[in-house]
């Protein structure tokens, strides 16, 4: 996923910033919503951090309930970078391009299914935003995760998708799914062969992901000062920015 490839990136500059070594524990499901439980259990000593993404900040307006208060049961670090996101189709669908993409959907009307990550995440909203700008219909078929999703959709089980364009930058070079467009403004330095939806003439479709970095609750504010200062000089080290470029970050 995003979230994996933005915290790997910067893994071993921050276990160097913070004087000790970093593990990547994955625990999807819900979006981020696991994951955010067991940091919720964590002590609040500072050696335990999560990744995030901008969902945490879409739960709470359209999730009925949610196993923890947010932020209130968070430290806030910092956010530490952004994100491309780009709709992608598997090798079944014919489309090339927003136009022939747009009057497939308007041909299958609303046959045609869409998958993401979760109900309520980014990537859910992203395509959501995408259908109601074009005033085109799909299904949505949620998952649990972003590495399920990619899964099926390129076996066919799902249309199409909109993901953070480090996940899929490898399927999308090996053919196995391709990119319609990019929903920046303009064009993506690390994929510059994308066009952006603007350009193809759905002006109204801007989308980005951003991610932080957030501890347990109760941080004291010397340890939520070092962490921060550990995290800005990961993110600030030219290997670690070299990373994020290439990832489109």
């Amino acid at each position: 996923s995003g979230v994996d490839a933005i915290t790997r990136a910067a893994q071993n500059a921050l276990g160097k910033a913070l004087g000790h070594p970093i593990v990547v524990d994955n625990q999807p499901g819900a979006g981020g919503i696991v994951g955010l439980q067991a940091l919720a259990r964590s002590p609040a000593d500072g050696m335990t951090l999560s990744v995030v993404s901008n969902n945490v900040v879409i739960f709470p307006s359209v999730l009925k309930s949610m196993p923890f208060d947010m932020p209130g049961d968070f430290t806030p670090i910092t956010v530490v970078g952004y994100t491309p996101v780009v709709l992608v189709v598997n090798a079944k669908v014919q489309a090339t391009n927003a136009k022939e993409f747009i009057a497939q959907l308007k041909a299958k009307n609303g046959d045609m299914t869409y998958a993401s990550g979760g109900n309520g995440t980014i990537l859910h909203l992203a395509s959501a935003m995408f259908l109601d700008e074009t005033k085109t219909a799909a299904r949505h078929i949620p998952y649990k995760g972003v590495g399920p999703m990619i899964t099926d959709l390129i076996g066919g089980q799902v249309d199409f998708a909109t993901a953070a364009l480090p996940s899929v930058q490898a399927h999308l070079k090996s053919g196995a799914l391709r990119a319609i467009g990019v929903s920046t403004a303009q064009r993506v330095a690390a994929a510059p062969d994308i066009p952006t939806f603007v350009e193809q003439g759905v002006p109204g479709y801007v989308v980005e992901a951003w991610f932080g970095i957030v501890a347990p609750k109760g941080l004291p504010a010397a340890d939520v000062k070092r962490v921060h200062q550990a995290v800005v000089a990961a993110f600030d080290d030219p290997a670690v920015k070299e990373v994020m470029a290439k990832q489109g970050n």
